[in-house]
């Protein structure tokens, strides 16, 4: 038993650290010299410690042709992905309310419509989005950006909550009813309250999700109206005679600290929120 145990330790261990590796090898890098990385190779310890890397990403990098760095596109990420994640999941709390609590004909096809985009491939979404963007003028800016990703989530964010909502007791919604609660008051003071352990986990999926998200990012904005990632894999294809990976790969941690800080800071709730109903 006890040699079984220490078998799985090992293994995982072992996994965990080849899954690590790239992770390690980046900050390795981010610190390191760009004659230090040409002399010894992409793998290897700093010969000193080059915190300037960190300085010229956030402010001085060449960016197809913009040196001023991903500043910027940090913003323009930060304009995007707060508030698509914050109206994204209000609006999947209210439809998962209505949809498990609030029952109506037809509501379980409401539902499968609504979830049928969890299933949809990006791609296949482009050309309607292209139309949409241009007749509402918003091709091209951030504010497009923030409604796409908005109704991208609502199929994610209702799929949690009306999973999370279905185990609250009716007679909660019965007794409220009686008291002369409508629709929105009991959404307030009932449901909202029973609803952080979900809404964590919402909030956390659509911060890391949009945050990370490249496709429309690249497809709908340029220049500088695109978020973070579009600009680093701008940065990844630019070609240069020297090339400077120690700066490339701070600019890389820098983008990736924001969703980093939100796992870390909400990761334990975020257990406890899929376990206690957003995977049923």
């Amino acid at each position: 038993m006890r040699s079984t145990r220490i078998a799985v330790y090992g293994l995982v261990t072992l996994l965990a650290c080849i899954y690590l590796m790239p992770l390690l090898v980046v900050v390795l890098n981010s610190l390191r010299s760009t004659p230090d990385i040409f002399r010894n190779g992409m793998i290897g310890l700093p010969h000193g410690l080059e915190f300037s890397n960190f300085t010229e990403a956030w402010s001085g990098l060449c960016i197809a042709e913009h040196c001023t760095g991903i500043r910027g596109y940090m913003f323009n990420s930060m304009m995007m992905t707060l508030p698509a994640t914050v109206i994204s999941t209000f609006f999947g709390a209210l439809l998962g309310y209505a949809i498990s609590l609030w029952r109506f004909r037809g509501d379980m096809w409401v539902f499968g419509i609504i979830t049928l985009g969890v299933f949809l491939p990006e791609q296949m979404k482009l050309v309607p989005w292209v139309l949409v963007l241009r007749d509402l003028g918003l091709y091209n800016t951030v504010a497009g950006l923030v409604l796409i990703h908005v109704i991208q989530g609502l199929s994610f964010t209702t799929l949690f909550c009306r999973n999370y909502y279905v185990g609250i007791p009716q007679e909660l919604m019965k007794a409220a009813k009686i008291d002369g609660a409508g629709f929105f008051r009991i959404f307030w003071r009932i449901v909202l309250p029973l609803s952080p352990p979900i809404l964590i986990v919402t909030v956390i999926w659509q911060f890391t999700g949009i945050w990370n998200e490249y496709l429309y990012g690249v497809t709908f904005a340029s220049g500088d109206h695109q978020p973070v990632t579009a600009a680093l894999i701008a940065l990844a294809v630019t070609v240069s005679e020297a090339p400077k990976y120690g700066v490339q790969s701070a600019a890389v941690l820098i983008a990736a600290a924001p969703t980093l800080f939100v796992y870390l800071a909400g990761g334990k709730y975020f257990m406890r929120g899929l376990t206690a109903g957003a995977v049923k």
